[in-house]
């Protein structure tokens, strides 16, 4: 086991509609009067509640999530459901690493199972945005969806905390295990869905931000079994040949100390996002190319662990050199072996809906989703892809507050996104064509979002 990296933000590493306003339904006084115990398929632990509220009012009051696991992903003025009486299932699968904290258990690949009283026939299924625990969704994703009477399963994805490149063997293994862990829990939930409900779930929607949108990427690519449709926000793109976080972050952090401008933004950073820049710079770009880049090539930095944070390009006795002057491109092809065993191919086998902020200030949108978009492209699979691009959308919410006026928060846009899905995959309804979504003048930009005109 390395030694442990020092230093470290508080931040996690990448962490992270058709026109909407949340409604607000009534709590209901008492939880469900049945408590049905349904057993989750190759769980090592499980703990069942039944509860009055599954959403974040209800559970925030009676300890079912952890508000630390969603923090800063959402913005303040952000309205969601609540009032959804029903059953919560908490445990994990068999793992060896230990780093969620969660229910004081030190165990990683724990799950959340949610099932509500009034269920309409479907399933989301999701993987934690950066490396966040397993309640990471509550806000953004299970409220939504559970209110609309969805069951809802997420994952930690086996791995949690900035030193998640420690779970595995290989370099790439505990990348590797996040897609494993969401095709293990979309097994699982389905089975617990039949079980519970006396029939089979007629939809599987997986949903995800960040690194939880490149799962969804994943999964239509080579779960299509598992799952009928997915919404992907802002997921993270690996590829073993290019564009990917170890070859525009380096370029960022070389350029940015010296005020280069034309540096960061030639390495794919939108020239509109400079504002963001010292943000990111300080809690982001550095960390993030430090343990993903240990995740994939250890042996970069020889026995040292993820680098030294904010080493100076240039540092005489490095070596081979700082994070900051890593060269993915030079590096040998056991590297790109690692990358290709979690690479995405564009391959997509069923419906996908994709949105991105023009100036996400982490994964921007040049060398991610708009690349992701044309590898769709060239499989000949646009058929079954829809792209919104939303001007003034950043990476997390939570930055909205302080750039009112800048900013646009893409929550509503992702709500919007999944039920525009819902009726691609459940009525045949197609959604608006892919569009560059302009910034509204004025309007509560924290709830509401127009994708466009459905053809």
């Amino acid at each position: 086991m390395r030694g442990r990296l020092a230093g470290l933000s508080g931040l996690a590493a990448l962490t992270a509609a058709l026109p909407l306003v949340a409604s607000a339904l009534p709590v209901q006084a008492a939880p469900p009067a049945a408590c049905p115990t349904v057993a989750v398929p190759g769980a090592e632990k499980q703990v069942t509640a039944c509860l009055a509220d599954l959403t974040t009012k209800g559970t925030l009051a009676s300890g079912h999530t952890d508000q630390s696991d969603w923090s800063g992903l959402n913005s303040a003025g952000a309205v969601n459901p609540f009032g959804v009486p029903g059953t919560q299932i908490d445990g994990y699968f068999p793992d060896t690493s230990k780093g969620n904290t969660n229910h004081g258990w030190n165990h990683d690949a724990q799950f959340v199972i949610r099932l509500p009283e009034r269920w309409n026939g479907g399933l989301v299924v999701a993987g934690s945005p950066g490396n966040r625990e397993t309640y990471a969704n509550d806000f953004t994703i299970s409220d939504w969806a559970l209110a609309k009477g969805y069951a809802y399963a997420a994952t930690d994805k086996g791995n949690t905390g900035a030193d998640f490149y420690r779970d595995g063997v290989r370099p790439g293994d505990a990348v590797a295990e996040w897609n494993e862990r969401v095709s293990q829990l979309a097994s699982a939930a389905k089975a617990v869905v039949r079980k519970r409900y006396g029939r089979p779930a007629r939809t599987t929607i997986a949903a995800g931000q960040s690194n939880g949108g490149y799962l969804v990427r994943w999964q239509l690519e080579n779960r299509p079994d598992l799952f009928d449709g997915g919404v992907d926000w802002e997921g993270v793109l690996w590829r073993a040949d290019s564009h990917n976080l170890l070859t525009f972050l380096p370029p960022a952090l070389r350029a940015y100390p010296k005020g280069d401008t034309a540096g960061v933004a030639a390495a794919g950073f939108a020239p509109a996002s400079q504002f963001l820049w010292p943000f990111h710079y300080q809690y982001y770009w550095d960390l993030t190319q430090r343990v993903y880049r240990e995740e994939f090539d250890p042996s970069y930095d020889g026995d040292a662990e993820a680098g030294t944070p904010f080493c100076a390009s240039g540092t005489p006795g490095s070596t081979p050199g700082c994070d900051t002057d890593y060269d993915y491109a030079s590096r040998p092809t056991a590297v790109k072996r690692a990358v290709a065993r979690v690479s995405l191919t564009g391959k997509i086998k069923r419906p996908l809906i994709t949105v991105h902020g023009t100036l996400d200030t982490l994964l921007p949108i040049s060398e991610d989703s708009d690349i992701y978009a044309q590898m769709i492209s060239g499989q000949h699979r646009d058929r079954l892809f829809r792209y919104y691009r939303v001007e003034g959308g950043n990476h997390v919410d939570g930055l909205y507050p302080a750039y009112p006026d800048q900013l646009r928060p893409l929550l509503p846009c992702f709500r919007g996104a999944f039920t525009a899905l819902e009726a691609w995959i459940g009525a045949g309804t197609p959604p608006p064509p892919s569009a560059t979504l302009p910034r509204p003048a004025t309007g509560d930009l924290e709830n509401t979002c127009t994708l466009g005109a459905t053809p």
